[in-house]
């Protein structure tokens, strides 16, 4: 069975995103980087057990937002984390979206929201779109108070 490994080309910031995208997670490694240090031109990585490839392509092509990366939390803890880390030099967009310092953007998203949205009852799950589409970082707590709906 062949495997499929996203390949993200950077401009010249290749050996700088490897590096900090292994501090932000677990389970990361720089797996091969032929070529000595400054000079690397491809390389693979590993990001929380997902294996990676990238090029040092120049600036011809840019990242855009019809590519994400998804990271799935657990909890407010995990979106606060990932979210503060990944933003370091980036910018916050909407509805738990970002672009980090290298351009590439990510989703930050609670696994509450799919049970959440996930919900039979379409008002319930209504209210927390709404609130989500309000949001900037995902809040849980805020999420589930539109869930719960107004307190009677």
């Amino acid at each position: 069975m062949p495997t499929i490994t996203p390949f993200l080309w950077f401009d010249n910031q290749l050996e700088e995103a490897m590096s900090f995208y292994a501090s932000v997670f677990g389970d990361s490694a720089v797996l091969g980087t032929p070529g000595p240090a400054g000079e690397v031109m491809m390389a693979t990585f590993r990001l929380a057990g997902q294996d990676f490839m990238g090029l040092n392509g120049g600036p011809m092509y840019a990242f855009t937002p019809a590519i994400s990366l998804f990271v799935s939390c657990e909890g407010q803890d995990e979106v606060d984390y990932f979210w503060d880390r990944l933003c370091e030099g980036g910018s916050p967009s909407q509805c738990g979206w970002l672009v980090d310092r290298f351009g590439l953007s990510w989703q930050i998203i609670p696994t509450a929201l799919g049970r959440l949205l996930g919900d039979p009852d379409r008002e319930r799950a209504g209210r927390v779109m709404q609130a989500m589409l309000g949001m900037v970082k995902l809040d849980i707590a805020g999420l589930q108070a539109a869930y719960d709906g107004p307190q009677a």
